[in-house]
């Protein structure tokens, strides 16, 4: 199978494979016209870049045209792992992976399956997550054959990921870093090693980083994010909590532990999406720091 996957990827097909945060639909991250073809299964704009995966930091390297010392740091601290860098990339990279920015983002994800391809394709992968544009996050092989069928060659299927939330994405491209979107990587964690970080402001034009669209990684089901106590939206109604029980049709207890939680949202999701209810209503979690990437995500969830 993974013969087949690395000979479809260097044909310029479409293979979806795991990562330890969800499932990617990747391509040969320097041919654009398979590249294109993820932009078409997923109908995803242009201005939306694609994150490039590497087995290595000597592969990123060779697709920088800057690699900054703070990108040493963090890959060394953080790779593999759900770290996305942003830097000045090459020419060898296709403008249409970067949603025609002279930056690239690059990750060493740290699942062994998504390691093996990469090495037995012996190219960078492109690969955004494994689903319709601006729709849930697939964390199962299963999502992924329910959400994009037959426009995917081959899945590679390893099991549920462990994380469950999409990569910390940080630019090292300007004179001081920036987060563009938060992930289980904090922002703490990142300054602890580098230094003050600024957080991405309003963003025109070409998004620098994937998942910044207002309305994101969502449910089909109309989906209310609800202050604790808050009533529930009308109709039939799912709800995930966190602290004092509400009554709802399906009630669902939900961990006080960020990474419990973050590893069982997406899936729980896709649950419930199939079960029909008119909301899925989510309690929200608190604005500290520890929960940033899950209330990011369920903020855009709700649109």
């Amino acid at each position: 199978m993974m013969k087949q996957a690395a000979e479809l990827i260097r044909a310029g097909r479409l293979v979806a494979f795991p990562t330890e945060t969800v499932y990617g639909l990747g391509s040969n991250a320097l041919d654009a016209a398979a590249v294109a073809r993820i932009f078409a299964a997923k109908g995803r704009p242009p201005t939306s870049p694609l994150i490039v995966h590497v087995d290595s930091i000597d592969m990123a390297r060779s697709l920088a045209r800057q690699w900054p010392d703070a990108a040493g740091a963090l890959a060394r601290r953080h790779w593999p792992g759900p770290l996305t860098l942003v830097v000045p990339k090459l020419d060898t990279v296709p403008d249409i992976v970067t949603a025609g920015l002279p930056t690239v983002g690059l990750r060493m994800p740290a699942h062994p399956l998504a390691l093996a391809l990469i090495r037995a394709a012996g190219v960078p992968i492109a690969a955004p997550s494994a689903n319709r544009f601006t729709q849930l996050s697939p964390t199962t092989a299963e999502h992924v054959r329910r959400g994009l069928g037959d426009a995917v060659d081959l899945i590679l299927d390893g099991g549920p990921t462990r994380l469950g939330i999409e990569s910390t994405v940080l630019s090292l491209a300007g004179e001081r870093p920036v987060l563009l979107r938060p992930g289980m990587v904090s922002r703490e964690e990142i300054e602890r090693i580098i230094g003050p970080v600024d957080l991405a402001g309003q963003v025109e034009g070409a998004h620098p980083s994937p998942g910044l669209h207002p309305r994101h990684y969502s449910p089909r089901t109309q989906l209310a994010l609800l202050d604790p106590g808050a009533p529930l939206p009308p109709g039939s109604v799912a709800l995930l909590w966190l602290t004092a029980e509400t009554p709802a049709a399906r009630s669902i207890h939900m961990s006080g532990d960020p990474a419990e939680y973050g590893a069982r949202l997406y899936g729980l999701l896709h649950d419930l999406d199939a079960e029909g209810w008119d909301w899925i209503a989510v309690e929200r979690p608190p604005a500290t720091p520890e929960w940033a990437a899950i209330l990011d995500r369920l903020s855009r969830a709700a649109g």
